[in-house]
């Protein structure tokens, strides 16, 4: 597979990129994004959310969870409630961030979690345990569901664990089985998601709506249209080069300097604050423009707190909550009440139903590191009422706003 810091950059896939960058960070500071992306057959989605994994940083756990519990805040069955010198005891360990599929012919005991067999059947000391499912598995990490629009058609049971888990942060989720107790437990997951709305059987939000909300941010995949970018993917998805390039490379350069700047940006997400005048700009699109879930400013909130991080600023300015509006709204809201309430807060016009976002320069020679084209890529809002530009990158004081 092509590293996550070698795959292509271009307009039609920007908002991608910067929504994983964005959820992987919120997971490992501990408040899970949930993110998904429709787009045509082929353009790349699952791609770029699959690499994604050469890029996620390294947890600390207790030795041997499979729950992953934090050592410092333990969670499941068997370790909350243990002291601290109980727990140096056991041990702790470093993994990977979790990044775990759910397929479309998964069972709900696959997905949340079923008898542990080799338990049960042990011959010295048979015992009945549950084991934990996919999402118990991931916790504090990354579910990713492809065409989730088929598996919401599909399997209502799982729609509806998915439902608990990603209806508050942390979730919840219950795993049952005959003649065992349940076990309820936090679960602390970024949910990602991808689909295309064009096939059957439609749009998530046409299918299950009630899911459809429960993502924070929706961004659509558009089309490569440069040539210059379409021949460097062909040049990166060559047989040689995956053969005697990516084949030969077990840490690459660009994905480890990822690693280092999500920990860094995650350090950075924890103490940065959203100034009450921006909260109250908020609340007011909320009540304006009649919006119906309170989840989509939350995660106008979040998404303009994460924006304003890999930027490289220790504030939020007006122009990181306005760069969430259509992310946000796209799934929760008409395409005309999307347009009006664009064109209220003054943001460009959409293209393909979301911002016409200003994507890296189409060149081998461009940064690995998107560090530096985040901070380079921030658009001057136009001010409706005095009609003039103002430089957005700034902070705003209220009197300005």
């Amino acid at each position: 597979m092509i590293p996550f810091s070698k795959l292509e950059r271009y307009e039609g896939n920007a908002h991608l990129f910067e929504l994983v960058m964005m959820s992987v960070v919120a997971a490992y500071a501990g408040e899970p994004l949930h993110i998904h992306a429709e787009g045509l057959r082929g353009t790349g989605k699952t791609t770029i959310m699959r690499a994604a994994r050469g890029i996620l940083p390294r947890i600390k756990r207790i030795k041997g969870c499979v729950y992953n519990c934090d050592p410092t805040n333990p969670h499941c069955p068997e370790h909350r409630g243990l002291s601290k010198e109980e727990i140096n005891k056991i041990g702790v360990e470093e993994i990977n961030m979790p990044f775990l599929e759910i397929s479309h012919s998964a069972k709900v005991g696959t997905v949340a979690g079923s008898i542990d067999l080799a338990k049960l059947t042990d011959p010295t000391h048979p015992e009945a345990r549950l084991l934990p499912g996919l999402i118990p598995q991931a916790h504090r990490g990354i579910i990713f569901i492809d065409e989730i629009n088929r598996l919401a058609d599909t399997s209502p049971e799982i729609t509806d664990i998915l439902l608990d888990v990603m209806g508050n942060k942390p979730g919840h989720l219950q795993i049952e089985e005959a003649g065992l107790p349940a076990v309820e437990l936090p679960i602390s997951v970024s949910v990602w998601a991808a689909s295309n709305p064009d096939e059957d059987p439609g749009s998530l939000e046409e299918i299950r709506r009630q899911l459809s909300d429960r993502f924070d941010m929706v961004c659509y995949m558009g089309r490569p249209d440069s040539v210059d970018v379409l021949s460097h993917m062909l040049e990166e998805n060559s047989h040689f080069k995956k053969m005697h390039v990516y084949g030969q490379e077990i840490n690459d350069d660009g994905n480890e300097r990822y690693r280092r700047d999500i920990s860094q940006w995650s350090q950075n997400y924890e103490k940065i604050e959203m100034p009450d005048f921006l909260r109250n700009f908020i609340a007011r699109l909320y009540i304006k423009h009649n919006l119906e879930s309170i989840r989509a400013i939350e995660a106008m909130q979040q998404g303009a707190l994460l924006h304003s991080v890999l930027r490289g600023r220790d504030k939020v300015s007006i122009n990181d909550v306005i760069e969430m509006v259509p992310l946000v709204l796209k799934h929760r809201v008409d395409g005309d009440t999307l347009i009006r309430l664009i064109n209220d807060v003054g943001v460009k016009g959409p293209k393909d139903g979301i911002l016409n976002f200003k994507g890296r320069k189409n060149s081998k020679n461009s940064k690995d590191n998107d560090t530096e084209y985040f901070q380079q890529n921030a658009r001057p809002l136009k001010d409706m009422s005095r009609g003039e530009l103002i430089n957005t990158e700034k902070s705003l004081t209220p009197d300005e706003f």
